[in-house]
């Protein structure tokens, strides 16, 4: 009579559980023991997880690739992430990554600017670098390797059989804490686009203000030049009428005033006001007034 395997000496021999100690072996934390076999009411096994058949493949890594370029944000993280987390050794891991997100979100720019160019110098490293690796011998020898390995894994999973099946067993390899890894990195793009959308606004509304401004500057620009070129009209007319006055008055002795310049004939005119008022009735004050009532003022 065939005796039936214990549960745990199936799980030990299936490729299930080969992957579950090389998730382990890499530094993820796994329960302790599969969870307990849920049974329908015949009895069977509620089969659950992964498919039936299916294996899980691990990419293979080009190690001799450009290293990745690093954000200015993967920057500061790494550049405060240890110091944060040796001032704060309670807080859990999702509440530092969202404390550092929003700490990002409110750093000045300039501060913030060096991770910006730090990210942007690697940025430019890799590119050139990886223009040079797709060029080189390494290169073609991978591609060449992942081309001839594609068909065969195709064929090796539309062949492939399950030894024994233990799709009724619930191993789960996404642990708590990486889902709230992922739940915290998500709350981190979630307030990096909201910056984004909020800077995007700023920035819109200052190119609106700088528009407004550039044209309030050219309006005055024109002001500034209509006026100037109504001050050099009323200069050249002032000297048309100092040459006037000083033309008709040289003529005129008024006693007690030197005769009118060019030069001086704004004090003349000072002063001859002044003897007009002392002595209207002076027949040179009259004489005066009918010689201006014949000018030509005009220029």
């Amino acid at each position: 009579m065939e005796t039936t395997p214990e549960p745990s000496a199936v799980v030990a021999s299936t490729p299930v559980q080969e992957n579950v100690a090389a998730v382990i072996a890499s530094g993820v934390d796994t329960p302790a023991a599969a969870s307990p076999v849920e049974k329908t009411e015949n009895g069977s096994p509620n089969k659950k997880g992964w498919p039936k058949g299916k294996k899980r493949k691990k990419a293979q890594k080009d190690h001799t690739a450009p290293r990745q370029p690093l954000t200015g944000y993967v920057r500061f993280l790494n550049d405060r992430r240890e110091k944060f987390r040796a001032e704060n050794p309670n807080m859990p891991f999702a509440e530092i990554t969202k404390v550092l997100a929003a700490e990002w979100s409110a750093l000045p720019h300039d501060q913030k600017q060096q991770y910006l160019v730090a990210a942007e110098q690697d940025r430019e490293r890799y590119l050139q670098e990886v223009a040079a690796y797709k060029k080189s011998e390494a290169y073609r020898l991978f591609s060449e390797q992942q081309a001839s390995k594609k068909p065969k894994e195709e064929c090796e999973e539309t062949l492939h059989e399950p030894e024994t099946d233990v799709s009724g067993y619930d191993i789960p390899v996404f642990t708590e804490e990486f889902l709230d890894h992922n739940k915290a990195r998500e709350a981190e793009l979630r307030q990096l686009r909201k910056s984004n959308t909020d800077y995007e606004q700023q920035n819109a509304t200052i190119q609106t203000y700088i528009a407004g401004l550039h044209n309030a500057i050219e309006k005055l620009s024109v002001e500034t030049q209509q006026q100037r070129s109504n001050n050099n009209a009323l200069e050249q007319h002032l000297q048309h009428l100092r040459t006037v006055f000083t033309a008709a008055f040289t003529l005129i002795q008024v006693p007690g005033l030197e005769p009118p310049t060019i030069s001086n004939i704004d004090e003349y005119v000072v002063k001859l006001t002044a003897y007009a008022r002392e002595e209207p009735n002076n027949p040179v004050i009259t004489t005066l007034k009918n010689t201006i009532s014949q000018l030509d003022v005009q220029a």
